[in-house]
């Protein structure tokens, strides 16, 4: 992984594949649909329920059989009989949940407070890094055995100098943090939430609209792929399948968010999406599929020829030469 148990942090990351690329193209593709539309903040009713989603799968993740309904009540303060460990997990995962863009995702004293909140009244030194080696096991054997206790500070604060430093986007920050914070282990417990949590918490820093996408439930479903990615990194030293993994989710994430949210843009606005987020000079009908890949042809001609009338762009050239270029 990034960090060595001698200290000493790699200078390589990840490795950069068209995978990596592609999943981070259409990620932006789609935050410009959430731009463009003005639905960075979505409506209430699905801001409350994708919160409780994130809660819900964050802390079944770990354990927690506390069901949707029982989640629900919780965060509508409705007394749950249940055991008493777990329900104070759901009232901790809320308070931290519900003041999430308080946090800032490259403050090291910011994410201790975090982790303060999350597991207060649940483990000894909730906020503090452990004091202990410690190791994760699968069944009787060891699947990963975490950097010695002494080493932990140092490594967070390399972490955290990567978060603020590197020229990488948040979006793979965001991944190589949640994979790297796994591999050092810098908790006695709570582990788990604080990689998804601090994840969405950069995420946030790139677009507001990631503290409504419940990412959690994708880990969730995809629990043994989780793992397996997780396991890959520690094998190969590097977060590149890892990061793969979550920007695939991220993407899904995305797209679920955007058809929940009915968001059809007009011609006008994808004409200025286009415009925004391509940087083309000049551009082909092909070119503008490309971009918007659920559109017919026809509905593409039909967008071209209104921006045409309509002085926004210029046509040159007939049939399968016609280029266009904006005014």
């Amino acid at each position: 992984m990034i960090a060595s148990y001698d200290g000493i942090m790699r200078q390589k990351y990840y490795e950069g594949t068209a995978e990596i690329i592609n999943l981070s193209t259409e990620i932006g593709r789609l935050l410009g649909i959430v731009d463009v539309t003005h639905a960075r903040r979505p409506k209430t009713r699905l801001r409350r329920a994708n919160r409780i989603k994130t809660i819900h799968a964050s802390l079944q993740i770990e354990g927690n059989t506390l069901t949707m309904d029982q989640v629900t009540d919780i965060f509508d303060n409705i007394h749950v009989a249940g055991p008493v460990a777990e329900v104070m997990e759901v009232r901790n995962a809320i308070a931290v949940y519900e003041n999430i863009s308080e946090y800032h995702p490259f403050d090291e004293k910011s994410y201790l407070k975090a982790h303060e909140v999350l597991m207060a009244g649940l483990m000894p030194g909730a906020g503090r890094y452990r004091t202990r080696d410690v190791g994760v096991f699968k069944g009787e054997k060891v699947a990963h055995l975490a950097p010695p206790s002494w080493n932990v500070q140092h490594l967070m604060q390399q972490l955290f100098a990567y978060l603020a430093e590197s020229p990488d986007n948040l979006l793979i920050k965001s991944c190589v943090f949640h994979c790297e914070m796994e591999f050092i282990h810098p908790f006695t417990d709570g582990n788990g939430r604080m990689g998804r949590l601090w994840q969405t918490v950069i995420l946030m820093q790139e677009n507001p609209v990631f503290e409504y996408l419940p990412i959690e439930s994708g880990i969730r479903d995809s629990q043994q792929e989780y793992y397996a990615a997780l396991a890959m990194a520690d094998k190969e030293g590097l977060a590149t399948h890892f990061l793969e993994y979550m920007l695939k989710l991220v993407r899904n994430g995305l797209e679920t968010f955007v058809v929940a949210q009915r968001i059809v843009l007009t011609d006008t606005e994808r004409l200025v999406y286009f415009k925004e987020h391509t940087g083309l000079q000049s551009f082909s009908r092909k070119d503008y599929m490309k971009v918007f890949r659920n559109i017919s042809s026809a509905t593409a001609t039909r967008d071209l020829t209104k921006g045409v009338a309509q002085g926004v762009i210029l046509r040159e050239g007939e049939s399968r030469l016609t280029v266009y270029r904006f005014v």
